[in-house]
């Protein structure tokens, strides 16, 4: 037995073996001692090698899927291995073999996936700067293919940052896909460059054979699968990278299923310039479907938490796929927002819901028929799911749009495949077929013959155990049954003398005796033959029930497709209705025009404690970039992102959190917004804040949309001053995309200025006391204030600190006067023609403290330092200080001082 293990476990070097023993599936040697730490079971020792005794470990076949499940989180795959011979005829070790190797890519159990969530397989070929990517969810079969080529630009920084020649293009896709299962050459090196494990972006890496990425072969295999001539249907045929990893893709999975895999039957093309690309640091820094801090019931902070109320497991996941991928195809956005118009017109989405709520996972239950792994209330779910398709039909005809109506028409109502099934499995049927009763009566003659001969016995024992209790006179006799021995008549021991001679013993228990008669094991030899003929004749039904229901797989994957796409429109035109979110319009002129827009989660979180503050935005030819001030706190974070997200939203296809909206087209979004480190990757915060900076700075182009926060924090204060102003004018004349700037560098304030096209705006707050109230609401020109030390209060910090931090402050202020007032000077003694009036001592300080402009606090230097001059030269005081300089209160009357008030008051 162990020479038939070793040869089986050399073929599955790299993974798990569950080889089959009975009732439990075993593990050996190291197998053995890794389950044993990973699944936390008891490794015991038998038998020796090498003169060392053997580990082993193992699990109840029964209860394996629990098992398995914990093994594919960790990203360990398992090779399964059954006794295939029978155990009665074989002379040495029962043959076996392994008949499906399960990878956390290649799941299609119902027990070890998230039903709401794709569980993908992705394999990449490269050649220098281009990828093939292709695809693939085995649970469903949506197999797609693209190519990716990075550009020159970032190649030549990616070369000098390590990440890799043109590797952020791979990166953003590996994002958008997130994996369970990565296929990749033997020579491959993108799981160092791009520190896969670091960013979570696939479960396991499988590493494959070069030759298997080959593209001429991969066609030949591709085109035997899809039972065509060439690719060319597919719009693939000139994608050679993305062909060849088609192809090893296609292979793998064979390998692991150990089956015919009817339901791949064609391949979908994407072309990334189709979608809205989000690079991969934009995706988690807006949040789409995983939260930035994790933790339970997280999910729920995410834009897919907000916008997910669908009835069916293959909505959510459409949805997800919708949300990961908005469109630029405006005609195709346009239909979509039509359909839910008028579902929201109609008030058709509530009927449509409440039918969609009763459909089973009809995608993945038609890939396991497909697969041979269907289990009978899998059957019986499909059946009770296409018996809706009538209901829905019914609803759909009455609507006039045309996306609706195609639905309508690929829903179909299959009522050859319902008939077979409605006829052929029970109501109610059992959870696995090896345990019978799944096959309804009338069915199948041959069946229900053998069924009412095992049934009849039921009579015919207890008319036996009445005449035997007469016949001993034993009033507790009793005729009963187990699997181990059958047939039996039970006695107590205290009734040995009354036991008649044609009784044989069969089985001594305490307290107890039970024996057999020559009448009951002719009743015995009949019945369970007859149990175990119609055993075996239901199994063989249902293999040829799940033969006939795979021919009818492209109606029955078409109709499932359109079942997500209702379920998704339906749950838009919902969360349209119930989150008051409006229709966006979409327009061929560039313009970001927003009225009134709400961050979707942030409102939702919230749970109505206070009421969110609407805020709009307005970006167009002339207005190119916002440079936001504030407070932090305020709110710029929330503004930007919600400002994206109510772009990505209308892409997708939804309506928006907005009282109105026009949007223009839009290629890409981009966002530097937070702080993170890659220590693993040996790049500190600043490193990675300057690649997301330079990966914008390469491909951000005028219909752009890019998110800006507080760039150039990570350094000295010049450094990422000289920095932030630099990027902010790169990205406001060369570049001219849309551009929110959230900045605390409140020089940048005068870029408007210099630089047709940028405009200030600042996020509100207020002073009440010693603390900071803020009002979230954002309003043209630049901040006035700071407010750090009363954002540090609010944060808890000790009052000691923030006395001391308050001191130091008024002493770098009025260093920074003292050298402000002497730069002055010097201008004007040098200059004459440029001469300026240096503000006044008070001034100067009451400005640092607030935060304007001129801020001393970060252009000074510490004491026994000397000061950096300033980077712009000191502003001309405004018009209200000078007036007030050249004021003699003594000598105004009461009337002139109220006139020179509301003069002062004129200037402002």
């Amino acid at each position: 037995m162990m020479q038939q293990y070793l040869r089986i476990k050399a073929d599955h070097p790299d993974k798990l073996l569950f080889y089959r023993m009975g009732d439990f599936y075993e593990l050996f040697f190291g197998d053995a001692e890794q389950a044993a730490r990973l699944l936390d079971i008891t490794l015991t020792r038998r038998g020796q090698s090498a003169g060392k005794p053997i580990p082993m470990a193992g699990i109840p076949y029964h209860a394996a899927e629990g098992y398995l499940a914990r093994l594919v989180r960790l990203g360990v795959s398992v090779a399964i291995c059954e006794q295939i011979g029978d155990p009665a005829k074989s002379k040495g070790p029962v043959a076996r073999e392994v008949v499906r190797v399960v990878t956390p890519g290649t799941l299609t159990d119902e027990a070890l996936l998230d039903e709401r969530r794709e569980n993908l397989l992705c394999a990449v070929a490269e050649d220098g700067n281009r990828f093939g990517v292709a695809v693939l969810e085995l649970a469903s079969g949506r197999f797609s293919v693209v190519e990716l080529a990075g550009s020159a630009a970032a190649s030549a920084s990616g070369a000098e940052s390590g990440t890799g020649a043109g590797t952020e293009a791979l990166t953003a896709e590996l994002e958008r896909l997130r994996p369970a299962e990565l296929l990749l050459s033997e020579d491959s090196r993108l799981p160092e460059t791009l520190r896969l494990d670091a960013l979570g972006l696939a479960r396991a890496v499988t590493r494959r054979q070069q030759w298997l990425f080959d593209s001429d072969s991969a066609t030949r295999a591709l085109c035997e699968q899809f039972g065509t001539r060439d690719l060319a249907g597919f719009g693939c045929a000139d994608l050679p990278l993305a062909i060849g990893a088609a192809g090893c893709l296609l292979q793998y999975v064979k390998d692991t299923q150990c089956a015919a895999l009817p339901h791949l039957r064609g391949l979908q093309t994407e072309r990334r310039d189709d979608a809205v690309i989000l690079d991969a640091a934009t995706r988690r820094n807006l949040e789409l479907t995983t939260p930035l801090g994790g933790g339970e019931g997280a999910d729920r902070h995410t834009l897919a938490g907000v916008m997910d109320r669908t009835c069916t497991a293959m909505g959510a996941r459409a949805l997800r796929r919708w949300i990961n991928r908005p469109l630029r195809d405006n005609g195709q956005i346009r239909r979509r927002h039509d359909a839910i118009e008028t579902l929201i017109l109609r008030g058709a989405y509530d009927p449509l819901r409440d039918e969609l709520a009763a459909i089973a996972d009809l995608e993945r239950i038609a890939s396991r028929i497909a697969l041979g792994s269907a289990r009978p209330r899998d059957l019986a779910a499909l059946r009770d799911g296409l018996a809706r398709l009538p209901a829905l039909g019914a609803v759909l005809q009455d609507l006039d749009d045309p996306l609706l109506q195609t639905l309508r028409t690929d829903l179909g109502e299959q009522p050859e495949t319902l008939e077979l099934l409605g006829r052929a499995i029970r109501e109610q049927p059992p959870v696995l077929i090896r345990d019978g009763g799944v096959i309804a009566r009338g069915y199948d003659a041959e069946l229900d013959e053998l069924r009412d001969l095992a049934e009849h016995g039921d009579r015919f024992l207890l008319e036996l155990e009445q005449r035997e209790r007469e016949r001993t006179g034993i009033a507790t006799l009793k005729v009963s049954y187990n699997r181990v021995h059958g047939y039996y008549i039970e006695l107590g021991r205290s009734h040995a003398d009354k036991v008649p001679d044609d009784y044989r013993r069969r089985q001594t228990l305490k307290g107890v005796e039970r024996y057999i008669t020559p009448e009951l094991k002719r009743f015995e030899d009949q019945v369970l033959s007859a149990r175990e003929r119609a055993l075996s004749r239901e199994k063989a039904l249902y293999d040829e029930l799940l033969a006939q229901l795979r021919q009818q797989l492209a109606p029955l994957q078409t109709c499932a497709e359109a079942l997500a796409v209702l379920d998704v429109l339906c749950n838009l035109a919902e969360r349209a209705e119930r989150l008051d979110w409006t229709r966006p319009q979409l327009v061929d002129e560039p313009m970001i025009d927003i009225d009134d827009g709400r961050h979707p989660v942030v409102e939702q979180v919230s749970g109505g404690t206070q009421p969110f503050v609407a805020n709009g935005v307005r970006l167009d030819e002339a207005r190119r970039m916002l440079i936001i001030t504030g407070p932090n706190m305020g709110g710029k974070s929330t503004f930007m992102r919600q400002t994206a997200l109510i772009v990505l939203m209308a892409c997708a296809g939804s309506f928006v959190p907005a009282r109105a909206a026009r949007l223009g087209p839009v290629d890409r979004i981009f966002s530097r917004i937070g702080a993170a480190d890659d220590l693993a990757g040996g790049r500190s915060t600043f490193m990675v804040e300057m690649e997301e900076t330079a990966n914008i700075l390469h491909n951000a182009s005028p219909c752009s949309l890019v998110l800006m926060d507080e760039v150039g924090r990570g350094t000295s204060t010049f450094d990422g001053l000289s920095l932030a102003w630099s990027c902010g004018i790169e990205l406001a004349t060369r570049i001219r995309a849309f551009t929110l700037f959230a900045t605390h560098y409140f020089e940048l304030t005068t870029l408007p200025e210099t630089h047709p096209g940028i405009a200030n705006v600042h996020l509100e707050a207020v002073e009440h006391g010693e603390r900071i109230v803020f009002l979230h609401s954002v309003r043209e020109g630049p901040a006035n204030q700071s407010y750090g030390l009363q954002v540090a209060a609010l944060a808890g910090v000790p009052a000691a600190v923030i006395d001391r931090a308050r001191s130091r402050l008024r002493e770098l202020e009025d260093s920074a006067f003292a050298q402000t007032q002497a730069q002055a000077e010097t201008l004007a003694d040098g200059q004459g023609q440029y001469r300026r009036q240096a503000p006044s001592r008070g001034d100067q300080a009451t400005d640092g403290r607030r935060g304007r402009t001129r801020k001393p606090g970060r252009n000074a230097a510490g004491e026994g330092e000397m000061a950096q001059l300033s980077l712009f030269p000191p502003e001309p005081p405004h018009p209200a200080l000078s007036t007030l300089r050249d004021l003699d209160p003594d000598a105004l009357t009461p009337r002139q001082a109220m006139e020179v008030l509301y003069q002062l008051k004129g200037l402002l």
